[in-house]
């Protein structure tokens, strides 16, 4: 989806009355280590002034902005054996995106290249961050007011907030995004006219206004609603991928499969997929036997919501994924949780993302209160499935949901974390944990065995007694550590 009409945003450009902090222009030079320092200027430059993108332009004369053409050949051109535009890319930390196009204007060949702002941090060249001071480019560390103002861009930039699509008409933002998923999720009535539609879509923050026939779609608006992920090019990484294992490894693929839609228009799809391929049991019942779901469906609902609003946007080149082996399911999403993985029962949510959570819960994709994990729990207990595996893999969040399992087969690290979850959840529930609670939640009568897993729980400072100083040996109960 390109975003300018680039013969006519040269013409204009070349009209400013002088190159900006965002703005370069160039006839022939093509230096990559100049340009590497200007794409690394340029886009610290653009996120300072909040600009949208920034540019350069080869083929505009600097002192006169006459549009005199160029013989730069950005897609020939080399730097040893590997080409400019890859080579640029990996000098350039973090990677930030750039387009590369050449236009014909008033029968000069000339070339563009469009940047991204800084998305997080500053842009470095080859370990080093550079900032544009007026028309020239300048070491950031040389020039600590600006790098302080720029860091200060960062907190205010939000991944919902900016921009996934720039300078559209009603029709091509009608045409990108669902909005009638969007209105019969939210449980509003469908507006009359697309204009009246528009300014709904833009009232929740999907679209943005820019004037009366120009719109920006927001990331938001992408992310929830497109049509088509990869008509946006920056998100199309952040697409669900589902996979399924042939065993218990990853030795051999089955099926692969990409979502294609936003995630709120397309999450009861993606649920659809995961429980019609995924394995059943039987259950005999008055005669007849009927096929019974090996995993709760609320459990991968609210696990997989989860997965998607508390990922980590910044995170290039990775996305939310779901891998289902023959003995266990796998949800995983970039960015390191914010609060530790053994709270997740009982502290309310932290999201990154605040604005597409408070959507999602308005959609009622996800909970409203943070009590998406006690369900998980609930109903895995209910399923007698073994207790789920909460991870920090590296800087992925990762939750591992196992598959039946028979108490004798289970190790000793699996019971226990049962133990603790089982606490945790009676706790929130008002309750204390009991021998008796727990050999109910392993589906056994031999209160021996629940003892020696309280015991070991009791040993890893995961539970406490309720009341210390009781003397009742019978009627014990047990509480989580942080209760």
């Amino acid at each position: 989806m390109n975003d300018y009409d680039y013969p006519d945003l040269v013409i204009r450009l070349a009209q400013m009355p002088a190159e900006t902090e965002w703005l370069e222009f160039k006839i022939d030079n093509d230096d990559p280590a100049e340009i590497g320092r200007l794409l690394s200027a340029l886009s610290n430059a653009a996120a300072l002034h909040r600009r949208e993108r920034a540019f350069i332009v080869w083929g505009v004369a600097d002192s006169t902005h006459e549009i005199v053409g160029t013989r730069f050949l950005p897609r020939s051109k080399k730097v040893g054996d590997e080409e400019l535009e890859n080579w640029l890319c990996t000098q350039l930390d973090p990677q930030i995106q750039f387009w590369i196009y050449e236009v014909t204007v008033h029968g000069n060949r000339c070339v563009v290249f469009e940047i991204e702002p800084a998305p997080h941090r500053p842009v470095s060249f080859k370990g080093k961050e550079f900032i544009r001071v007026g028309s020239y480019n300048k070491p950031l560390s040389a020039h600590p007011e600006k790098e302080k103002v720029l860091w200060r861009s960062f907190d205010r930039n939000e991944f919902e907030t900016n921009i996934a699509a720039y300078d559209l008409s009603g029709p091509e933002v009608l045409g990108a995004l669902d909005a009638t998923a969007f209105f019969k999720m939210s449980q509003q009535p469908m507006p009359a006219t697309p204009e009246a539609l528009l300014e709904r879509l833009c009232d929740d923050r999907l679209v943005r206004r820019k004037d009366t026939e120009s719109f920006d779609i927001t990331n938001l608006g992408a992310i929830l609603f497109a049509h088509d992920m990869n008509s946006f090019p920056r998100l199309s990484r952040k697409v669900v991928r589902v996979i399924f294992y042939k065993s218990e490894d990853r030795t051999e693929t089955d099926t692969e499969k990409e979502g294609r839609k936003g995630y709120a228009s397309g999450f009861s799809g993606l649920l659809k997929f995961l429980v019609t391929k995924l394995p059943q049991s039987e259950e005999i019942r008055e005669s007849l036997r009927l096929p019974v779901p090996m995993y709760p469906e609320i459990a991968l609902r609210e696990l997989i919501a989860n997965a998607l609003v508390h990922q980590d946007f910044e995170m290039t080149g990775a996305g939310p994924m779901v891998e289902i082996f023959s003995d266990r399911i796998e949800i995983s999403n970039p960015g390191a949780p914010l609060i530790d993985v053994a709270r997740f029962l009982d502290l309310p949510p932290r999201s990154r993302n605040e604005k597409l959570a408070h959507l999602m819960r308005r959609l009622r994709i996800c909970e409203e209160r943070g009590s998406g994990i006690d369900k998980v729990l609930k109903h895995v207990e209910i399923f007698q499935l073994p207790a789920p595996d909460f991870q920090v893999a590296g800087d992925h969040t990762k939750v591992i949901l196992f598959g039946p399992k028979d108490f004798a087969d289970m190790t000793k690290r699996e019971r226990i974390r049962a133990c603790y979850q089982h606490a945790g959840l009676r706790w929130l529930s008002n309750q204390q944990m009991t021998n008796e609670s727990l050999r109910k939640r392993f589906g056994f009568e031999q209160p021996p065995q629940a003892t020696r897993i309280i015991n070991d729980t009791l040993a890893e400072g995961l539970i406490r007694l309720y009341d210390p100083t009781s003397t009742s040996k019978r009627h014990v109960r047990y509480v989580p550590y942080w209760a």
